[in-house]
């Protein structure tokens, strides 16, 4: 399925991942409910996710980032003991959670306590995407690097070509 972002763009800039981001939407149309998770914002740039993991260990989870994507993958290795399960109630199957992640982020650090993993998130805006004041002046010409500065215009007769090419 493919869409036609034009009109969108005529007045934003930038924005070049959008279409990246609705196309990796909608190929995943059915997002797993394994296993649960909570995203919380503890200021304007960091974030925790909380995933409960409950019968994985440290070494059954590999965290990954690749291509803005945070890929949390578990797998438990199977217990060769022989066990008779009465219930199963506590799902230890192997899960792959994909998380996009916006630019500048990067992921800090993991823990896991209790059976919940926690991945800090901190967004880093470099200092160049930073909003800044441009200032404005007022009757002063704005020579431009590396521009080469126009020739004066010479008022000259009417009769004859003005000097600069512009038209007099």
């Amino acid at each position: 399925m493919a869409y036609d972002f034009a009109p969108l763009f005529r007045s934003a800039i930038g924005f070049d991942r959008l279409a990246q981001l609705v196309d990796t939407a909608a190929q995943n149309p059915v997002s797993p409910s394994y296993p649960p998770y909570n995203i919380e914002k503890l200021s304007d740039a960091r974030y925790v996710l909380t995933m409960a993991v409950a019968g994985f260990g440290p070494d059954d989870i590999e965290l990954t980032v690749q291509d803005n994507t945070l890929i949390v993958a578990g797998r438990v290795a199977e217990n060769t003991q022989d066990r008779e399960m009465l219930h199963r109630g506590i799902a230890t199957r192997a899960f792959e959670r994909r998380f996009v992640l916006a630019d500048h982020v990067v992921v800090e650090k993991a823990d896991m306590t209790n059976g919940l993993l926690r991945i800090a998130v901190h967004q880093i805006v470099p200092e160049a995407l930073k909003p800044r004041r441009i200032p404005i002046s007022s009757g002063q010409v704005v020579a431009m690097e590396g521009a080469q500065p126009a020739p004066a215009c010479v008022a000259t007769p009417a009769s004859q070509p003005a000097a600069c090419g512009c038209a007099a």
